[in-house]
């Protein structure tokens, strides 16, 4: 498969999942064990701000091709935005989607696993 020639739609709709995952992996790694609270908790994760914050904390630490993939989810038409969140947030955190979809598709897991450390190694960074 050419990654290039995936829609940025699709690398968006399937890094949601991977990034979902790597969420639901740590929470249970940290303890939560309630599906309350390991929903609650993961809303900290998903939420198109927190994404956004995310998304700040890992651009010094992508490649150039990262931050290429990252750009062109930005970049994505969109046609209305979740209510708590700004224009510029969602529009980040579409980017991390499609970031999160590549490394996937690329079969570099062991890539996403780090970036999302990077993003969300702290409580702090998640506040």
């Amino acid at each position: 498969m050419d990654l290039h020639t995936v829609s940025t739609t699709a690398l968006a709709y399937l890094g949601d999942a991977v990034l979902e995952l790597l969420v639901r992996e740590h929470l249970v790694q940290e303890g939560y064990s309630s599906s309350k609270s390991l929903n609650a908790h993961a809303l900290d994760y998903v939420r198109a701000p927190m994404q956004a914050r995310a998304m700040e904390r890992l651009a010094p630490h992508l490649t150039e091709q990262e931050q290429a993939v990252f750009r062109r989810g930005r970049n994505i038409g969109h046609t209305g935005t979740p209510k708590h969140a700004t224009v510029a947030e969602y529009r980040a955190a579409t980017g991390m989607e499609a970031l999160f979809g590549y490394l996937h598709l690329s079969g570099n897991m062991t890539r996403a696993a780090e970036l999302f450390a990077l993003a969300y190694g702290r409580e702090e960074d998640r506040a």
